[in-house]
């Protein structure tokens, strides 16, 4: 039976509707789907990337656990998985060698490190400021560095930023660690426990302000922070890399409120900036959505680690002596006013 013009004409404009729709589809395929999802924000790979943090107990450990925490409401399908390390130095080195996408490391510990691959590492973001801090029992007589001679002493771990300044620091105060102290290559958390159990005179530590492990440890011994200013100038001449990473700073009197002495009185100490870093290949959407993560996620977290509060837009970008990675740059120009 021969069809109407009318059912030839409808026929083929259904014909017609149903190759369209099969171009559209083959066109989303091919570009990856990028009008299902255009809406969703900056395109970014699924999957966990690794995050190295520092030593147990840290700051950086807990800055990162609740990142960790942050991150899947705001990036489905992305988890970070956290790795304990020694510190800043031990960090970069993890960066460069791909066994992490992400890390923190101080400043200066970036400005000195001359490895393999430094060329490749880029910023995320400017965090916060570490605080120089030198822990001794409240009754000692240790009044400044230099009173540190003959004793037993932590030290941060060989590849931590705390043992690189804390090198500075008692060069500055006419010490040989290897000759002059008893050095002890501890993480904040071992360093606190021998203190307490009489196992040590003082320890070093480089942290942002309150660092719980301090906290703790004031709570049940009494503790006192012993000035470090003194020593500004020398750490200064002793850095490297051709910048500045140091500023003179002071511990405020109530950033541990049971510590002595009593009345509490501000410390004299430097400050060194801590940086988000990742490497130049690591996918430009997913640093941008994590940098907006850092950046959204500061009160959050800041409840918790007080000084994440200082995670700020507008020194975020100041990430010297490492220029910010593609994804992070976009990151920024899209919320600029």
């Amino acid at each position: 039976m021969t069809s109407s013009p009318g059912a030839l004409l409808r026929a083929a404009a259904r014909s017609k509707i149903c190759r369209a729709v099969v171009v559209l589809v083959l066109l989303a395929g091919a570009s990856g789907g990028w009008w299902l999802s255009s809406s969703d924000g900056p395109d970014h790979p699924k999957g966990v990337s690794g995050f190295a943090t520092g030593v147990q107990r840290g700051v950086y450990d807990k800055y990162g656990q609740l990142l960790r925490d942050y991150l899947p409401g705001v990036m489905p399908g992305v988890q970070l998985r956290l790795d304990n390390s020694q510190g800043s130095v031990d960090n970069i080195s993890r960066v460069l060698a791909g066994q992490d996408s992400f890390a923190i490391a101080t400043a200066d510990a970036v400005a000195e490190y001359d490895g393999p691959g430094k060329e490749r590492l880029r910023a995320i973001a400017r965090l916060y400021d570490d605080y120089l801090q030198l822990v001794v029992p409240a009754g000692s007589p240790v009044q400044r560095a230099a009173d540190l001679r003959g004793m037993r002493v932590g030290v941060g771990q060989g590849l931590s930023g705390v043992n690189l300044v804390t090198k500075r620091l008692l060069a500055g105060a006419g010490l040989d660690p290897e000759k002059d102290i008893t050095a002890a290559p501890l993480g904040v958390g071992e360093a606190a426990d021998r203190l307490r159990a009489g196992e040590l005179d003082a320890f070093f530590w480089s942290g942002g302000l309150p660092t719980s492990v301090l906290s703790d440890l004031a709570s049940q011994f009494p503790i006192r922070i012993v000035p470090l200013g003194d020593l500004a100038e020398s750490v200064h001449q002793q850095e490297g890399g051709g910048m500045d990473a140091y500023r003179a700073a002071t511990i405020p009197a109530d950033a541990y409120p049971k510590a002595l002495p009593i009345p509490r009185t501000a410390v004299a100490t430097l400050a060194v900036p801590n940086l988000l870093i990742t490497r130049d290949d690591v996918d430009t959407g997913l640093v941008e959505g994590l940098t907006k993560a850092v950046l959204d996620s500061r009160d959050s977290i800041g409840d918790k680690v007080h000084a994440a509060q200082l995670v700020d837009l507008r020194t975020a970008v100041y990430t010297d002596p490492l220029p910010l990675h593609d994804g992070a740059k976009r990151y920024y120009a899209s919320v600029k006013p």
